[in-house]
This record gives C-alpha cells, sequence and structure tokens, in this order.
C-alpha cells in the first residue's frame, strides 16, 4: 500500500501535494447537535434564577451592612466606655496625688512647728543657762579677786591687777593637746574654742554693760548726794542768841 502512495505522489505535482496536505490537515469542525428538547412543564426560567441570586446577594449585603454597623456600634460603646474609665482613672490619681500633697504639706507644717518649738526651747534654756553661769561667774570673780588680795597680802607682796590676770589665766587655761588629733577631731575642738571665745565675748560684752551702769548709777549717787549736802548747809543756818549761826 505505501508503493502505491508512493507511486501517487510521484504522479503528482508539487501544487497538487500541498492542496492534498492542506486537505487534510484542515479543521475539523465539531458536529452540529440540536440542543434537547425540554418538555414544557420542566423549563427554567432563567430570569426567576437571576432574580432570586440577586435577591440573594441584596439580603447577604444587607446582614453584612447591619452586622457592620453592629460592630461599629459596639466598638464605639467600648471606646466611650474606655474614655470614661480613663478620665475617671486621671480624676482619682489627681485626687490621690492632691490629698497626698496635703499630707505631706500638713506633715512639713508639723515638722516646722516641732522644729521651731524646739529651738525656742533650747534658746531659752541656753538663756537660762547663761544668766546662771554669769550669776556664778561673777560671784566667783569677787570671791577669787579677795581671795587672791587676801593671800598675797598674807604673804606680805601684794600683786598688781595685770600680775592677777596673768595668773588667773594661766590657772584657767588648758594645755591644748592637738598633736595626735584626726581632722573630725580638730573640727571638734576648733567649735569648742570657738563657741568658749564666743561665750568669753558676750559675758565681757555683759561685764562691760554692767560695769557702765554701775559707773552711771555712782555718778548719779554722787551728785545727789552734793546736792544733798549744799542744801544742808543752807538750810541748817538758825538765830542762835540774835545772830545767824
Amino acid at each position: 500500500m505505501l508503493f502505491h502512495f508512493h507511486v501517487i505522489f510521484q504522479m503528482l505535482s508539487q501544487n497538487d501535494v500541498i492542496s492534498c496536505l492542506l486537505f487534510v490537515l484542515r479543521p475539523i469542525a465539531p458536529p452540529q447537535l440540536a440542543p434537547p428538547k425540554i418538555p414544557e412543564g420542566d423549563r427554567v426560567d432563567f430570569d426567576d434564577i437571576h432574580r432570586k441570586r440577586m435577591e440573594k446577594d441584596t439580603l447577604e449585603l444587607h446582614t453584612l451592612i447591619d452586622v457592620h454597623f453592629e460592630q461599629r456600634k459596639k466598638d464605639e460603646e467600648e471606646l466611650i466606655g474606655l474614655k470614661e474609665r480613663i478620665e475617671r482613672r486621671r480624676y482619682e490619681r489627681a485626687e490621690i496625688q492632691r490629698v497626698r500633697a496635703e499630707k505631706e504639706k500638713d506633715r512639713q507644717n508639723r515638722i516646722a512647728e516641732e522644729r521651731h518649738r524646739k529651738e525656742e526651747e533650747e534658746a531659752k534654756k541656753k538663756a537660762d543657762d547663761d544668766a546662771k553661769k554669769k550669776k556664778v561667774l561673777s560671784g566667783m570673780g569677787a570671791n577669787f579677786g579677795g581671795f587672791l588680795t587676801k593671800a598675797e597680802m598674807r604673804k606680805g607682796k601684794r600683786l598688781t591687777g595685770r600680775e592677777i590676770k596673768k595668773k588667773t589665766l594661766a590657772e584657767r587655761r588648758e594645755p591644748l593637746t592637738i598633736d595626735n588629733m584626726r581632722e573630725d577631731a580638730l573640727k571638734q575642738r576648733a567649735q569648742e574654742m570657738w563657741n568658749c571665745i564666743y561665750q568669753l565675748e558676750s559675758e565681757k560684752f555683759d561685764y562691760m554693760e554692767y560695769m557702765k551702769h554701775q559707773k552711771y548709777e555712782i555718778i548719779v549717787l554722787l551728785n545727789r548726794i552734793q546736792h544733798a549736802q549744799k542744801f544742808k548747809k543752807v538750810h541748817g543756818k538758825g538765830k542762835v542768841g540774835g545772830r545767824w549761826k
């Protein structure tokens, strides 16, 4: 059979071969099939199907919209509640801070009042102690001076005021031993010395004022005595035997 095809192709021209090939390779159209006939009772209403589908889609869309707005309303209510809780907590925190500030202010006022009361008590106590010390020192100074004078008179030698002062200072002055002291001990010692100097200067000032006051009183008394003596001389004259005495 192949031999017959070969003989046939040799007998045909080139154009005939091409035409045969094109005929063989041409696209074959599908056969035209007639749609099956549907009975009258079984016919499908596509418009009704489309309408029902549209109604279903519309219902689903409305459902989604309702769900969306309900969720949005719920979210807004939660947001409002959250804002209210934040504001309430902020107000409570501010109230707590205000109460704490008032308590702290009251505490500071009580501390200041207590400090002021203690300072007043300490100042009063110090003033009383200073007054007692001054009184004791005044008595001791008078007695000590008289004692020194009597002692020196018994010895047959009278000291001058400068010598008495020098001797008294030598007896009262304590030796200053600061070679082996640490820095804090030195500071404490310096503070004690400063307090002692301050106390001595205060006593010196008080003594000077006391001396001024005593001097003034002495001058006043002398003036009164002189005035009384003059008055006595003037008014003491009288007639004795017809003449003035």
